[in-house]
């Protein structure tokens, strides 16, 4: 698969003029968002807790994470940022991209805009 990488700028959600922005690799193995512990602490997001996370080779770790504001490809969410280490390269996972209707296509690694955000299992109710 072709790498893709795409602006994203996090905000502070407490006060949203705070923001770090960067180059995210796009990872569809990734679950979540992870920044440079660096750049989420200067504007002012913080660990809440502490997760556990299997890394390729199989090893697991705990990674701090917090919640954070996410704009990116004309879209906004908000989710959890994993705290990376200082020279991390950050990483845009499909919980963000999913969450504004953004998808991977698998054969050629482009982000394609959904028409609409998949709900699945969801069953209205009709009066």
């Amino acid at each position: 698969m072709v790498a893709a990488y795409v602006t994203v700028a996090i905000r502070n959600p407490a006060e949203p003029e705070r923001v770090w922005e960067g180059e995210f690799l796009v990872d569809p193995g990734a679950m979540n968002t992870l920044a440079p512990r660096q750049h989420l602490a200067a504007i002012g997001i913080v660990p809440a807790a502490q997760r556990a996370y299997t890394l390729a080779d199989g090893a697991e770790i705990q990674v701090d994470f917090g919640g954070g504001r996410m704009d990116f490809l004309g879209e906004s969410t908000f989710g959890d940022v994993l705290f990376g280490a200082e020279d991390v390269t950050p990483l845009l996972g499909v919980t963000a991209l999913g969450s504004v209707g953004i998808e991977v296509d698998p054969d050629n690694g482009t982000l394609k805009k959904l028409s609409a955000i998949r709900l699945p299992g969801y069953r209205p109710r009709f009066r």
